[in-house]
């Protein structure tokens, strides 16, 4: 069956193992969209050799990336809100389930909840109005909380006592991040609603503005240390394991 694993790709794409069923999120895997620029290492190629489904959290640029899904498998199964299949669909892929906030889906050998998730999910200047989505993947043995992007909210109470891995975001590509997002301190109180056994953030260190790097090179490491900090005094019992792009964090069985 091998282990289960998530493993950071980058900003908000994750690899996810659970009982051999291989799942992406959000997949952003090119070196530079407008002006933003990847300032980490490329993903690893075999990282792509075999995804078993993808999951959407939302049709923002950063998250429903065009270039970057070309380089998988049209065949591969989708999840994504409802609304945002006929993207998907016009770039060849054949396999879509559009979902909202509380349905339920087996995929694969996983099941799939979908959550609420407070943040714009449309896709700017004139896409669909779609909703934000986080999703709760159980597998045989752990489940895995992939928030997307979002801002705290009360709900996340809902899921104490429910999540192994909770992949929380934390940053972006600039000084902030604004209404709709977690930073470093708001993650740590999500963990603390959560009370996740492992929190890995997501959504930092991977790419930035063009001209950021050199003068604020502070922007790819405060928010994961405010995290950890935060964390120790909110969930002190929650783990967090700050992973860089590329990394892999092995659950024990």
């Amino acid at each position: 069956m091998g282990s289960d694993a998530v493993t950071f790709v980058g900003h908000s794409t994750v690899l996810i193992e659970l009982g051999g069923f291989r799942v992406l999120t959000d997949p952003l895997l090119r070196p530079r969209f407008l002006h933003v620029r990847r300032v980490v290492h490329a993903p690893a190629p075999d990282l792509l050799e075999r995804v078993d489904a993808l999951l959407i959290s939302h049709l923002h640029m950063d998250h429903l990336d065009f270039p970057s899904i070309r380089r998988l498998d049209r065949g591969t199964p989708v999840v994504v809100s409802s609304g945002g299949g006929r993207a998907l669909r016009r770039r060849g892929f054949r396999d879509i389930t559009e979902v909202d906030p509380g349905e339920v889906l087996p995929l694969g050998g996983i099941v799939v909840t979908v959550t609420d998730a407070l943040h714009e999910g449309r896709r700017w200047p004139v896409g669909p109005h779609v909703e934000a989505l986080g999703y709760l993947l159980h597998g045989p043995r752990h489940t895995v909380y992939f928030a997307g992007d979002t801002d705290l909210y009360d709900g996340m109470a809902d899921l104490a006592g429910k999540v192994d891995v909770a992949l929380l975001p934390i940053s972006g590509w600039g000084p902030k991040v604004g209404e709709g997002h977690l930073d470093g301190h708001s993650a740590a109180e999500a963990a603390a609603l959560i009370q996740p056994r492992y929190v890995v953030p997501i959504h930092w260190g991977t790419y930035l503005r063009m001209g950021l790097v050199g003068r604020h090179p502070e922007l790819l490491s405060e928010q994961p240390r405010t995290l950890v900090a935060d964390a120790e005094r909110l969930a002190p019992d929650v783990d967090v394991r700050v992973l860089r792009p590329g990394e892999r964090l092995d659950l024990p069985d």
